[in-house]
């Protein structure tokens, strides 16, 4: 399959309500409006991608705060088109010292909480937006963050699908007092359209522009992090802030069908979208098209032999060995792909054997010289914890929730150990050169959404925004899974046929499918393509 085809024809199967976006000298794609106009305009002053990426970052915080910000973690892929260099930045925090399965024994919890103070790791975000413009940006970290900085000092108007994630959060940010005064107005979510400020994190914003990492994690807004936790209840101490940091990692990949996709490596759940590829390469996709209920279920049901792998092995590398290698094989992939009945859905599935010794902003843009960078950051579930810092307008994310409490898990909770995270930033090269930086972002959906977007681009030839608003699976668990409307009733009703029980997501429906951004190189005219998934507020923008 050539590249001509991969990026430039349409399905006659989708048509998009809108068009992919084009432009000449740089692209952004983000969730939302004035992120993507606050990271157009870096570019335009002749910032480069990563600064372009940073201010962006910046500016979610402020427009998407249930979703993101310095009290969440961050992951990035990062192209470097003079050196055709790819590097993965693992900007995770890790487990409070004084956190530990012991600590819930003796208060007799049997799981981890989902929410509140036990949730809460270490925000590893804002180091890594320092790392990633120390090693390759060229503006100051005061002006990237000046424009967030004014959106929260002056206030911005609420985006339609923020105001519904916000109006769901209410009763939760009404347990704690800060997060009642910080994100609440007179005890209710702010409206879409209704200008919203936030002073506190607007201060909060300053001080990191102008102090810098040791900022956030040695100096001002360390104690009042530390001074909070201890006298809340909570975990985190100055020892704990001061030991983050971030870590260079290589992507993993594999190649499919001629393209080589590269993840974020464990503690990242990206090798799942990687072993599903390999599954469904051993496949005739385009030709199964033809057989929608059949399609849908082989996608479906490789998607659950990946979770199964995900789920039994997938942890901090510091702490267990995983097998990345063994897990990527594509004979590994052929064991797992005779297990896929074409009939009937799986029950009961569990990872291979191998001898070992939720709430998200995704974003990604591309430079005139060809840069890319491929960025999310995360609280996992809509304002993380519930939690926020006292006045500094600091949202804690939760993801502590994902450990595990049996000692034998390899995911099981430690002191300074990273948790399972389910947040990972994609691209595609070939022979070297950048095809596509993308991502999907909402919890499990992640590994999904790339999975359905590069079969949509690969297998069945629709262009980057029908790949995009195409509709959607996702997994939950056992034969329960969530599925679109727009699939169609004949084919959810040959799914239903077959095995597969229609879950029922806990909001609404389209939510719960993730929201994909996406940009393209085209490779004959070297233009740029961008898309923005419907599914969210936002938009891809070029010059």
């Amino acid at each position: 399959m050539n590249m001509e085809h991969f990026t430039t024809n349409s399905s006659a199967q989708i048509k998009s309500g809108r068009s992919v976006v084009r432009a000449q000298h740089g692209m952004v794609a983000t969730s939302q409006p004035l992120a993507s106009q606050v990271g157009l305009d870096v570019l335009k002053r002749g910032g480069n991608a990563v600064d372009a990426a940073i201010a962006m970052a910046a500016m979610l915080n402020v427009t998407e705060p249930m979703m993101t910000g310095v009290g969440g973690d961050m992951f990035a892929l990062v192209y470097w088109a003079k050196t055709k260099e790819l590097k993965g930045l693992n900007a995770s925090g890790r487990a409070p010292r004084a956190l530990s399965i012991d600590y819930f024994a003796k208060n007799n919890v049997k799981q981890m909480p989902e929410f509140g103070m036990g949730a809460i790791t270490v925000p590893g975000a804002f180091d890594g937006w320092v790392t990633l413009r120390d090693k390759y940006g060229t503006m100051k970290l005061a002006d990237l963050m000046d424009p967030a900085i004014s959106y929260a000092e002056n206030g911005f108007p609420v985006m339609e699908k923020t105001a519904e994630d916000w109006e769901a959060e209410v009763d939760r940010l009404k347990l704690n007092p800060a997060a009642t005064s910080n994100y609440l107005v007179n005890g209710r979510a702010p409206r879409a359209g209704e200008i919203f400020r936030q002073p506190n994190l607007a201060r909060t914003l300053r001080q990191l522009a102008e102090g810098g990492r040791d900022a956030f994690y040695k100096g001002p807004i360390a104690k009042a992090i530390a001074d909070y936790m201890k006298a809340n209840g909570g975990f985190i101490t100055l020892e704990d802030l001061a030991a983050t940091k971030s870590e260079w990692v290589e992507p993993i990949s594999t190649n499919y069908r001629g393209y080589d996709v590269f993840e974020i490596p464990p503690n990242g759940q990206g090798i799942t979208a990687l072993i599903a590829l390999n599954i469904l390469e051993g496949f005739d996709l385009k030709a199964m098209r033809s057989e929608p209920v059949k399609y849908e279920h082989t996608l479906i049901e490789a998607t659950k032999l990946a979770f199964a792998d995900r789920n039994r092995y997938i942890a901090d590398p510091a702490f267990a060995k995983i097998p990345v290698a063994e897990l990527l094989s594509k004979d590994y992939a052929a064991k797992r792909r005779a297990l896929i009945d074409p009939k009937k859905a799986m029950d009961s599935l569990s990872a291979g054997i191998i001898n070992v010794g939720s709430d998200t902003t995704y974003f990604t843009v591309v430079d005139k010289d060809g840069n890319a960078v491929s960025f999310i950051n995360s609280l996992f579930d809509a304002f993380g914890s519930g939690i926020v810092a006292g006045n500094t307008g600091i949202v804690f994310q939760n993801r502590g929730s994902a450990f595990s409490l049996d000692p034998k898990h390899p995911n099981a909770l430690a002191p300074g150990k990273r948790p399972f995270h389910t947040i990972i930033p994609a691209m595609v090269l070939k022979d070297g050169q950048l095809c596509m930086s993308f991502g999907v972002m909402g919890g499990a959906i992640q590994p999904q959404g790339h999975v359905q977007v590069l079969v949509n681009l690969i297998d069945l030839g629709m262009n980057l925004q029908e790949a995009i608003d195409a509709p959607r699976y996702r997994i939950t668990n056992g034969l329960n899974v969530l599925l679109e409307d727009e699939l169609g009733n004949s084919v959810i009703e040959g799914l239903l046929n077959m095995g597969h029980k229609r879950a029922k997501p806990p909001g609404a429906l389209r939510s719960s499918m993730g929201g994909g951004q996406a940009i393209m190189v085209d490779p004959v005219s070297k233009t740029l393509m961008g898309a923005s998934d419907p599914r969210k507020d936002g938009m891809a923008l070029g010059y």
